[in-house]
């Protein structure tokens, strides 16, 4: 049997495998020629994991996250979620895009924003009103229910589309690139956040971000991709310590070893680009 057709079960943490991605290869036809953005890419993401995928830029990562996400349909290959294969948008899932200025209704409050795909789903609206107080209290936003998004920072602005996210209940989280557009400080209080919120809830997150510092702080483990046409270099487990701080774990020797690492994986990536 082909590694594209058989089913993983067990993640590399040694849970249940979640999402299952086999042998994807993307092609874009147009203008009488082919693209091939992605080659072969297999991997599984287990049960309440936490997963970061890193790269260098042109890396494909986005056209994964649209595969997985079933808004694009690979060339060949599968992504299988809960033991089925992804064919559109799969209703256990939720994405945190990059520009949450163009994910937030600016003519809707915190809460309506909040509120809507909860609408979608039909729940009732005592069980609507449970889950939005839980979420923005949960992202720290309690206070900023009737507010608008564009009275709010990009910071405050990303929490609340996390907590739409959240909120969802969703089984698997994907976060493509979400903090790619704010402060270094905010970027690193949003980083925790993803961390506590992770621990609190235990919902599966694939985290897709250019930045090698941040995949090794939040991630059980990195999955680094080559340049385009893109394949799996590595699978790094990070070995830290559950418990992170922005100061005393960045400046401990292991997380130096582990980024230089995956910086390495990923120059040696653009080199044979070049090469090529």
């Amino acid at each position: 049997m082909s590694s594209m057709t058989q089913t993983q079960t067990q993640s590399r943490t040694g849970t249940e495998v979640l999402l299952d991605v086999r042998g994807v290869r993307k092609v874009y036809e147009g203008h009488g020629r082919s693209v091939e953005a992605v080659r072969d890419l297999t991997f599984a993401v287990g049960k309440g994991d936490l997963v970061c995928v890193v790269g260098p830029s042109g890396a494909g990562k986005t056209t994964l996250l649209k595969c997985i996400a079933g808004l694009l349909a690979p060339t060949s290959g599968e992504v299988v979620l809960e033991g089925r294969a992804v064919n559109g948008p799969p209703p256990g899932m939720a994405v945190v895009f990059q520009e949450y200025g163009r994910s937030l209704f600016p003519w809707m409050t915190v809460r309506k924003n909040v509120e809507l795909p909860l609408k979608q789903k039909k729940l009732p609206k005592a069980r609507r009103e449970e889950l939005i107080h839980t979420a923005l209290d949960a992202v720290g936003l309690a206070d900023v229910q009737s507010a608008y998004p564009w009275q709010l920072s990009g910071g405050m602005q990303q929490r609340v589309a996390i907590a739409r996210a959240i909120a969802y209940e969703p089984h698997i989280l994907l976060m493509d690139e979400p903090f790619a557009a704010v402060d270094a400080q905010t970027r690193a209080d949003l980083e925790d956040l993803v961390r506590s919120l992770w621990h609190r809830l235990g919902v599966t997150t694939l985290f897709v971000t250019h930045d090698i510092d941040e995949a090794v702080y939040l991630g059980q483990r990195v999955l680094v991709l080559s340049s385009s046409p893109t394949v799996v270099l590595d699978d790094v487990t990070v070995d830290l310590p559950d418990e992170r701080d922005q100061l005393t774990t960045r400046s401990s020797s292991r997380f130096a070893e582990l980024r230089g690492h995956v910086f390495e994986q990923i120059q040696r990536a653009k080199k044979h680009k070049a090469a090529a």
